[in-house]
């Protein structure tokens, strides 16, 4: 059977874009549709974005430091809208890239909305396209509880595009999400609240580094409330919000922003047109190929509810491109040892095993542990410390896991995560030479173990 094209994908984030583009350069036959921002949940409303926000809020304690290095400046004053016009034009910036990512790659781009129709056919302004093989990458939309006043709230989608920075926020959720938007409010001066459910924020990495965060962030400043739900949302007269807690107790505020959870970017797709099934959380069931239950539709990233991470995503891309068009240099995504960061005020980065992942394995593990203020706080009043932990198989002397909270961690664990994905042991870090004086040199000047 002749096809229109080898390959139709839906979604243009970062794991589409990428299966697309080395797809066409495999010599296949390439679509693409995106009915809403190139680049996906990361660039627009996600990851990038929300680094410029982490940025921003980061300078009023540089600025509040400066001093005790000599500089003398004016009182600081801090405008939300030039930010927000600023993060945009480079954000638009990015879509353009994207755009020509696409088209210099000979894939054809249809930036409007596609359906599928069959097993082999989608559809795109009222016009009927086959493919061998179709691939959705639509990716993810936030969830919020319903509950009255729901409407009153918003997301992170809409929380980067506010006109005025709230005098008062709540963030309500425990994940990734709320614990960086709320660094975010809390630190540009608005009065932040964040509420959690759990008895602590973070849930599944390590439990040192999660205490670690939450002593620092209170520090800070941010009103962490665990153990605490929302039951209803009410405006006020004078346009402020009344959230009433489930212990009957109200909070006041200017804004209320959800991070309670995403669901599978599903409406409209047309997946009762196929065989394409559903797991018990609502994405869209895959095999180790990222094969659906429909042979011929496949799907990837974060719309699969695996590890929704940016550069997973971009490796599932260009493992199914190799698989289907070049499968003499396929190799699958190896999901071990996926290092991530937290873009917290301070920064969690991590890779590798938690202390109790790694007892759960049935390791006998040796944990170091070191917290120190960095040289840059020295001159400063700032009581801010930075933890780092590593985790070690006692027997073994490998090293399982490596954790750290405080300033640029995230680009430090990247280093840490080559060194383990090598099988690095504890005897290696020990044996390795120190760039003094760093923060990242403590890694490998960690000598004492914490009690067992």
């Amino acid at each position: 059977m002749s096809f229109d094209f080898d390959l139709f994908v839906i979604g243009a984030g970062s794991g589409g874009v990428r299966a697309a583009r080395f797809a066409a350069g495999f010599g296949a036959r390439v679509a693409v549709a995106e009915s809403r921002y190139l680049g996906g949940t990361c660039v627009n409303v996600g990851c990038v974005p929300k680094k410029m926000l982490v940025y921003g809020a980061h300078y009023s304690e540089d600025l509040e430091q400066a001093h005790a290095y000599g500089w003398t400046a004016g009182a600081p004053t801090f405008d939300w809208p030039t930010l927000i016009a600023h993060k945009n034009t480079e954000i638009a910036h990015l879509n353009d890239v994207y755009r020509l990512l696409l088209t210099q790659s000979d894939v054809e781009l249809f930036e409007t909305h596609a359906r599928i129709v069959d097993p082999h056919t989608v559809e795109v302004n009222g016009e009927r396209i086959s493919a061998e093989h179709i691939l959705i990458a639509t990716g993810t939309w936030p969830s919020v509880p319903d509950i009255p006043g729901k409407e009153l709230a918003v997301t992170s989608n809409e929380a980067f595009f506010l006109k005025t920075l709230p005098r008062r926020a709540v963030v309500i959720g425990g994940g990734y999400i709320a614990v960086e938007f709320a660094s975010i409010f809390n630190g540009l001066g608005a009065e932040t609240t964040q509420l959690y459910r759990g008895e602590l924020f973070l849930r599944g990495f390590d439990r040192g580094i999660r205490e670690h965060l939450r002593d620092e962030l209170v520090k800070k400043g941010l009103d962490l409330r665990f153990k605490t739900n929302i039951t209803r949302i009410d405006k006020q007269a004078d346009g402020s919000l009344s959230l009433t807690l489930e212990d009957g107790s109200l909070l006041e505020t200017d804004l209320v922003m959800f991070a309670t959870g995403r669901q599978a970017k599903l409406e409209d797709l047309g997946l009762e047109n196929t065989g394409v099934t559903l797991d018990e959380r609502g994405f869209i069931k895959v095999d180790d190929n990222y094969v659906t239950t429909e042979p011929s539709i496949l799907a990837l990233g974060d719309v699969i509810g695996r590890v929704q991470l940016t550069p997973v995503a971009t490796a599932e891309g260009m493992a199914i491109a190799r698989r289907l068009f070049r499968p003499a240099e396929y190799r699958p995504v190896d999901y071990r040892l996926i290092p991530t960061a937290v873009f917290s005020l301070p920064t969690i980065g991590t890779v590798g095993l938690t202390e109790d992942q790694a007892l759960l394995a049935g390791h006998n593990i040796t944990v170091f542990e070191s917290r120190f203020g960095t040289l840059k706080l020295a001159l400063t009043e700032s009581k801010e410390k930075t933890l780092m932990r590593l985790i070690v198989d006692a027997d073994t002397d490998k090293v399982l896991g490596v954790h750290m909270v405080g300033a640029d961690a995230g680009e430090i664990i990247q280093g840490m995560a080559v060194a383990l994905k090598a099988g690095a042991t504890k005897r290696i870090f020990d044996d390795t030479i120190g760039i003094h004086p760093t923060s990242a040199e403590e890694f490998v000047t960690m000598r004492t173990a914490l009690p067992a």
